[in-house]
């Protein structure tokens, strides 16, 4: 085989390569899902328990990214002093497309806390 024709066929296994690789990041896309939590009395932590990472004080937006089409079942713990911890869980959807979306439209959850 020349010289020319090994070149040509680089060129043409790396635009398959480059299609391939687009083509199957379109079939994966990223998508969002928010929660807007708050609590009664407001300013108590949410915690995430799978990895006890803080997302911040009610009330608060709270988005997740993943895979279309693969909901994620989230368990949080919520904090106040002098009030009960509490937890809770929930699935969350990831159907918007950015993040923005997912935010424009949260699902809600509303938790009472309950004096010790």
């Amino acid at each position: 085989m020349s010289a020319n024709n090994r070149s040509t066929l680089r060129l043409i296994q790396a635009v398959l390569l480059v299609a391939a690789l687009q083509l199957a990041a379109c079939g994966s896309s990223t998508r969002f899902g928010a929660v807007q939590f708050k609590t009664i009395p407001p300013g108590a932590e949410v915690v995430n328990l799978k990895d006890d990472t803080n997302l911040g004080m009610t009330p608060v937006l709270v988005t997740w990214e993943g895979d279309e089409g693969e909901p994620e079942y989230v368990t949080v713990e919520i904090t106040k002093n002098g009030y009960q911890n509490d937890i809770t869980s929930f699935w969350v959807k990831k159907r918007h497309e950015t993040r923005e979306d997912a935010a424009a439209s949260p699902h809600p959850i509303t938790i009472e806390l309950k004096k010790r």
